[in-house]
């Protein structure tokens, strides 16, 4: 699993303030990617065919758990896309070492799939990436878009759209979960004003369907559409409580154009028996997340009223892989594959709500599981993960895996 070490070792430390950590720990991500690759049964009846998938967003959150999970449990072949930082003064990103570990998975499991460090937003990554697919393929079953950006530049128009986490129509005021430098769990009142109709219209082209539209014309264009192809754009619905900063702001916005641009993709993927369809997954501790005001005390919450009954992305990932392989798969009345029915269930929501209403500074602890907020998010960046050992040097610049060979 672990790449020749080739440089100077050091002891990383997970130096940072609040939700952003400066340095990613190459062990920690490496052991993460272990541990997702554990949830993951293996086939019941491996295929005789190995099906392809690109997956767009394959480093982090939904994206790198659906590609482990596709790799393990589906056999998949095919490509990944993430844009990562390589080591220099400090660390490699997260999603750097989460690739290489991934990558060590498919080689060991016989699959060719290949990874590469690109700008999803580009044409020339589009072009590319068609390329080694026409090449090695001839063909894709599966698009997963799961792309989670700050900004996006135009590549026709040369314009930089920045993305924007605000309220519609009027100032919201939330609470939101922070950690101390020690660690220690407080509530802070944040007030949040409404976004202009330019900074909605500029979330909107970076966070809603137009990119991933590109895709699915650029894989049309090349005649790389297998006869029942699907795709599926990644969404989230989330809870009343959260709804203002959330559904009904900036990103839910985006998030109405992503639903609806699967609409009209699947009119347009009529002629090959296709469908694109969005999914509307669960909560889950992401690096995006942690950035939306209120979302991370939701989220404690929610794990406090379920505990271990929380489902982690891989097991959502494999329901999600479970509803594209299906003859019928099981939508809503808007065509919308519902992955988040147990958080928006009526007792759940009632008893987080209850929650919301009641906590205090003196009671955060006791009502939200801040203790298991705290470190899945430190793991994102491959910290407190069970069984690395913190204080042996490691070697953090590690080549990204060569796509040149399966």
């Amino acid at each position: 699993m672990h790449p020749t070490l080739t440089q100077s070792k050091r002891v990383v430390d997970p130096t940072g303030r609040g939700y952003l950590l400066l340095e990613s720990h190459p062990a920690g991500c490496f052991r993460s990617v272990q541990l997702m690759r554990a949830e993951v049964p293996a086939p019941e009846n491996p295929a005789a065919r190995r099906p392809t998938a690109l997956v767009v967003g394959s480093s982090a959150g939904y994206g790198l758990a659906s590609t482990i999970a596709g790799l393990v449990r589906y056999g998949i072949d095919g490509v990944g896309i993430g844009l990562e930082r390589p080591a220099g003064h400090r660390s490699a990103s997260a999603g750097w070492y989460r690739t290489i570990a991934t990558h060590a998975i498919a080689r060991e499991l016989g699959a060719d799939f290949s990874f590469r460090n690109a700008d999803a937003f580009a044409d020339t990554t589009k072009t590319e990436t068609l390329d080694l697919l026409a090449e090695r393929f001839g063909g894709v079953d599966y698009l997963i878009y799961s792309v989670a950006a700050p900004r996006r530049t135009d590549p026709r128009s040369g314009i930089t759209y920045q993305s924007v986490l605000k309220p519609l129509g009027a100032p919201h005021t939330t609470r939101n979960l922070e950690f101390a430098d020690d660690g220690a769990a407080y509530v802070r009142e944040v007030t949040v004003a409404p976004a202009t109709e330019a900074e909605t219209a500029a979330t909107v082209r970076v966070m809603g369907g137009e990119d991933w539209s590109r895709w699915v014309t650029a894989l049309a264009d090349r005649g790389l559409l297998r006869r029942g192809f699907r795709t599926v754009a990644l969404s989230y619905i989330g809870s009343p409580l959260t709804s203002a900063i959330y559904r009904g702001g900036t990103i839910g916005a985006a998030k109405a154009d992503l639903e609806s641009t699967a609409c009209a993709l699947t009119e347009r993927l009529a002629a090959v028996d296709g469908r694109a369809f969005t999914s509307v997954n669960g909560a889950v501790v992401s690096q995006a997340l942690t950035a939306i005001p209120g979302v991370p005390l939701y989220v404690s919450l929610l794990r406090g009223v379920l505990g271990d009954r929380f489902p982690s992305p891989v097991e959502q990932s494999l329901e999600l892989w479970n509803q594209l392989t299906a003859h019928r798969p099981d939508v809503d009345q808007w065509g919308r594959i519902r992955l988040d029915r147990w958080e928006l269930s009526e007792p759940v929501q009632a008893a987080v709500a209850e929650r919301w209403r009641s906590i205090t500074p003196e009671t955060v602890t006791e009502l939200a599981d801040t203790a298991w907020f705290r470190a899945r998010y430190r793991a994102l960046y491959g910290f407190d993960v069970p069984g690395v050992d913190y204080a042996v040097p490691v070697e953090t610049d590690l080549p990204w895996p060569d796509s040149s060979t399966p």
